[in-house]
């Protein structure tokens, strides 16, 4: 039976068309079968023999990743991660609030005008300045130009000892007239111009770019171009004759002539425009005493504004003139409203360049006051709403504060709602000569600020809260226990006298004036009662020192006497606030108060009961600041919006 088995299996190996013989297969393996058998024994046959049974290596002939992951897998938390972050990557396409569209996922951007400031490749028009001699030359060497070409294609086939590379370095000039395109035949070698590389030329390019001297070229030529376009104005400002352009004719032919023509009738329609738009800002029925003739009526015409994109929406809160440079103006920007607090703005105006200041100054709260020292006038205080107090060097193009009150321990803690520089010795030289800087803050102090290594104070006066009277009525018990919560007044402004700087005037949000000295015992020589409301502003007489003005909150201006706690005059046209309030510097009986809704200019010698001027402001915007100009019939007006206008005073001795 085995060899049966053995035989019917071994006939099996045998496949068709393998191209073997199955004779010669089936002896050979029972050949080999009968040798196998001959070497066995039973010993052999007993023995155990393990057989291993090993898998090959699997053929990979397709293979398709599933889809799909059993939630009891081991990677099934990292796929349902990524999931959960492609929903939300979906929920942020359009129709989210979240969506945001960039151009970086649109493949065609919409096309859009920007003009940027960048150096050109290929220059292909060049502008040179020629004089009439160099045309002259130039057309002369254009005439003669064919001979010396000839002679020179002559010496060429001679033999000519001139390379290549010298003929491709010289170069022909140009020039533009009005008679058409001429080239001279002046030749210039490139070897007295550098060769440059791209590189190089990119990196000279960008040096005299950044460099200093081209910004300050670059100021210049700003100043005169606006001393160009504002020349009119400026001279009205300075009270200089006008300049008129002389009609020049030329031999441009008749259209030139026409256009000018036009262009000059079109000036004369402006000017006339603008003539009747600043009339038409005058209420003529505030004005009073007016002469038969219209024009010698007081009027007001505005020059120009100080105003730009950066200071737009930022109230205006003070303004100060540099005592040394009357064309420098300091203007202080501050936001005081609650709902909107913004940033404060320092900003040194001149008129070089009434378009944009000189100097900016960034402050982290809204400026209060500014004032420029005397003594050194490059030195600008700055007040703010936080109570810090700084002082900038105007002269520095750092535009970080020179002192500040940060390090002081006994800085303000309300608003500095005014600071001044004050003369110590005024019958000293100008060697010896020393300055104050006083302040006077919501807090109730009146402080003297000592300019060291760093900026600390020491208090002259705490304003203190006096009781009111008040009338009983009947059967009424008195009440003890009444007590105002703090026991300091609000300090609101302050002025000090014209001749003695020892005694100044001190107003509170209680509507009391109080007439202080910095030197004795008794600080507070008298008290002023007429204000209902917070007094704004106090002001001496710069000409007749034992009078002052003050203005308040309760639509009020007072004419007060030094010697009598009674007011004098009480001026009050309208209900609105008072802001503002100043002296004319030419006459002891003009001032200006600003109101919320018009300027008013009042004229003592005249009338005490209406103003000679009542100017309406911009409905859109309030007037907060006055301030008269220096050696000049000017006043300017800052507004809530960041404007400050100059207006002309005409038939007014002011």
């Amino acid at each position: 039976s085995n060899k049966s088995t053995t035989k019917s299996g071994l006939e099996g190996t045998a496949e068709p068309g393998s191209g073997q013989d199955p004779t010669l297969s089936l002896s050979a393996v029972q050949v080999g079968q009968e040798e196998t058998e001959e070497e066995l024994t039973e010993a052999d046959l007993d023995q155990r023999v393990d057989i291993y049974l090993s898998e090959t290596d699997t053929l990979w002939m397709f293979d398709m990743p599933s889809v799909m992951v059993s939630v009891e897998a081991e990677d099934a938390g990292r796929v349902l991660e990524r999931n959960k972050i492609y929903a939300d990557m979906c929920k942020t396409k359009a129709g989210s609030e979240r969506f945001e569209e960039r151009m970086v996922q649109t493949l065609a951007g919409a096309a859009k005008n920007k003009e940027v400031q960048c150096e050109t490749i290929i220059m292909e028009d060049k502008g040179t300045m020629v004089t009439s001699w160099d045309l002259d030359n130039s057309l002369d060497a254009s005439e003669t130009e064919p001979t010396s070409q000839a002679e020179g294609s002559g010496a060429t086939t001679g033999g000519s000892s001139k390379s290549p590379t010298m003929k491709e370095q010289e170069q022909t000039v140009s020039v533009s007239s009005d008679r058409g395109i001429t080239t001279s035949s002046l030749m210039i070698s490139e070897s007295a111009v550098p060769v440059r590389s791209q590189e190089e030329e990119k990196c000279h390019s960008e040096a005299i770019l950044t460099s200093e001297n081209l910004k300050q070229d670059l100021v210049i030529m700003e100043r005169i171009l606006m001393e160009n376009i504002f020349q009119p104005k400026l001279a009205a400002y300075r009270q200089i004759p006008v300049l008129i352009e002389p009609d020049i004719t030329s031999d441009r032919g008749d259209t030139a002539t026409a256009m000018e023509e036009d262009e000059e009738e079109e000036h004369d329609k402006e000017k006339k425009d603008e003539g009747k738009e600043g009339k038409g800002l005058i209420d003529p029925s505030m004005t009073i005493n007016k002469t038969p003739e219209e024009d010698a009526a007081p009027r007001l015409e505005q020059l120009w504004s100080y105003t730009c994109d950066l200071t737009s929406g930022h109230s205006v809160s003070s303004m100060a003139w540099n005592k040394v440079n009357p064309d420098l103006l300091a203007i202080g920007y501050g936001e005081f409203d609650s709902k909107d607090q913004k940033k404060g703005l320092a900003c040194c105006w001149s008129l070089k360049n009434p378009m944009w200041p000189e100097r900016i100054f960034q402050c982290d709260h809204g400026v209060t006051a500014v004032d420029f020292s005397l003594a050194s006038p490059n030195l600008l205080a700055v007040g703010t709403s936080s109570g810090s107090v700084a002082v900038y060097d105007v002269r520095s193009q750092n535009n970080a504060a020179f002192l500040d009150s940060s390090a002081s321990l006994n800085k303000h803690t309300g608003a500095v709602w005014q600071l001044r520089w004050v003369e110590q010795d005024r019958g000293a030289t100008e060697g010896d000569k020393k300055e104050r800087l006083m302040c006077i803050s919501a807090d109730g102090r009146v402080t003297e600020w000592l300019i060291q290594q760093r900026l600390d104070c020491i208090d002259l006066m705490k304003l203190r809260r006096t009781e009111r009277e008040k009338k009983k009525l009947p059967g009424e018990k008195e009440r003890k226990s009444e007590a105002p919560i703090s026991q300091q007044a609000a300090g609101m402004c302050f002025d000090f006298h014209p001749e003695d700087t020892d005694i100044y005037l001190a107003g509170t949000d209680e509507g009391h004036i109080y007439q202080c000295s910095c030197s004795g015992k008794e600080q507070i020589l008298g008290t002023y009662r007429g204000h209902k409301g917070p007094v704004y502003r106090v002001a001496w007489n710069p000409s007749s020192t034992d009078m002052f003005l003050s203005c308040s909150a309760d639509w009020s201006t007072i004419l007060w006497h030094r010697d009598s706690q009674t007011p004098l005059l009480t001026f009050s046209s309208v209900r609105a606030f008072v802001h503002d309030i100043m002296w004319s510097p030419k006459s002891a009986f003009i001032f200006a108060a600003v109101k919320e809704s018009r300027v008013e200019i009042w004229d003592l010698s005249v009338s005490i009961f209406n103003p000679v001027i009542s100017h309406a402001a911009n409905p859109e915007a309030n007037l907060m600041s006055i301030l008269f100009a220096k050696n000049t019939n000017c006043l300017l007006l800052g507004d809530s919006l960041g404007g400050v206008g100059v207006w002309e005073l005409f038939n007014l001795d002011a």
